[in-house]
């Protein structure tokens, strides 16, 4: 996806079908976005979930890594799972009676998925476990229908593929002490965050709020290394970052005012026991998000305090605010450098990619579109053929090398 992969007319349609302050918001986050990547600053992306994956976006951001755009990324054990899978597939769904399962335990509306798969990508999944070929018999003659979905999480061989796997990538995660996300992204696609993260040492990592959702792997994720240490790598990639994008994602407030953050109080007592903080001051906040509320939020704070208000009275801050009041909106309505562009990240995301990269004299090969246009189907399609899904081999043998690695260092230190 390299010639001719920007297609500027309908950029500009993306920009111009946000309202005027969210326009206005986009123009100066991509100012600040260039400002920053100019000097030498670093940014951080917190993404959430589904339609960070449906969009592309996840795929846009591992490429903003591998430019040198994008600095670190947190996400959820969801995303996780889906890349390990190759982001996005192509699923068979079929009723789950007519194929032999057990309808007590499927999902609603009895559905049963067979992951399309190459033959090249079955073979070697047989070399790591038992598949039922007559499971994956009565699937190709089933009547069903063709969904183009995130990937690897409820359809059979890749979901319980990567249920397996995870067990696997935990045991060797925790003899080395990293991060499953880490150990995972040896074995990724680099065109994923976590294979473009694992290769260019950029951190990867699933928030503690993110971890539950990705089954077997957000299990695997949250064993692998400590919720201490999980806060303390988090707080560390945001402390190091100059901008913070939020990119559809709950619980923000829980992510970024962690237990080391002291800009919005929470870290007050880490500082007081003498551990690590860092602080959201001086930073800007860009959240990408579809709630009118999150601006009237800031609104409401610009032009009252009301928020601030609340917080010093211990009140509620949805009585108060007379809005449904989320809870990351509060410290992001607070700071003083948050900027809020409401509206779809299928079209925001490519427009600020492509201008800062422009600005910034980067060639991008590849770029996400909103699903629902030409260009979008025809991006996921490209995902789907060219997204590769893990490969166990890389992982051994990074494991290996990085194991051989631990051992002459352990052994030149006792010398």
């Amino acid at each position: 996806m390299k010639d001719g992969i920007v297609n500027d007319t309908l950029l500009r349609e993306f920009y111009e079908s946000l309202d005027p302050r969210s326009r206005a918001s986009l123009d100066a986050a991509t100012d600040r976005v260039v400002e920053v990547k100019k000097r030498g600053g670093k940014i951080a992306v917190v993404t959430g979930s589904g339609p960070n994956i449906h969009e592309g976006v996840t795929t846009l951001i591992a490429e903003l890594m591998d430019k040198g755009i994008v600095d670190g990324v947190t996400t959820s054990s969801a995303v996780v799972g889906h890349e390990m899978a190759g982001a996005l597939d192509v699923v068979k769904m079929c009723n789950a009676t007519e194929v032999g399962m057990d309808e007590a335990f499927m999902p609603r509306g009895n559905v049963f998925e067979f992951t399309q798969m190459s033959e090249g990508d079955l073979a070697a999944i047989r070399a790591e476990m038992v598949l039922d070929d007559d499971l994956i018999g009565r699937g190709k003659s089933a009547k069903g229908h063709f969904v183009l979905k995130a990937a690897g999480n409820m359809a059979y061989p890749m979901g319980l593929r990567n249920e397996t796997i995870a067990e696997e990538i935990l045991s060797v995660a925790r003899m080395l002490g990293l991060p499953f996300e880490t150990v995972a992204g040896w074995g990724c696609d680099r065109r994923t965050m976590l294979g473009i993260g694992a290769e260019k040492g950029l951190p990867v990592l699933v928030t503690i709020p993110q971890m539950i959702g990705g089954g077997a792997i957000g299990i695997a994720i949250g064993d692998s290394i400590s919720v201490g240490e999980r806060s303390l790598r988090v707080a560390r990639m945001l402390g190091e970052a100059d901008i913070i994008i939020e990119s559809a994602v709950a619980l923000t407030q829980e992510i970024h005012d962690g237990p080391f953050e002291t800009y919005t109080g929470h870290g007050i007592w880490s500082h007081w026991k003498g551990l690590g903080t860092y602080s959201l001051k001086d930073k800007t906040l860009i959240r990408i998000d579809l709630d009118e509320n999150l601006r009237k939020a800031q609104d409401i704070q610009k032009e009252s305090k009301l928020i601030q208000e609340a917080i010093d009275k211990g009140l509620p801050k949805t009585k108060i605010a007379r809005i449904p009041f989320r809870m990351e909106m509060s410290a992001f309505a607070r700071h003083e450098g948050s900027l809020p562009i409401i509206g779809d990240i299928g079209r925001i995301w490519p427009v600020l990619a492509a201008r800062a990269a422009e600005r910034l004299g980067i060639a991008l090969e590849f770029m996400s579109y909103s699903q629902e246009t030409d260009e979008g189907r025809a991006m996921r399609d490209w995902i789907v053929e060219n997204v590769t899904i893990l490969d166990r081999s890389k992982i051994r043998a990074r494991a290996e090398e990085y194991s051989r690695l631990r051992i002459r260092s352990s052994a030149s230190g006792a010398r």
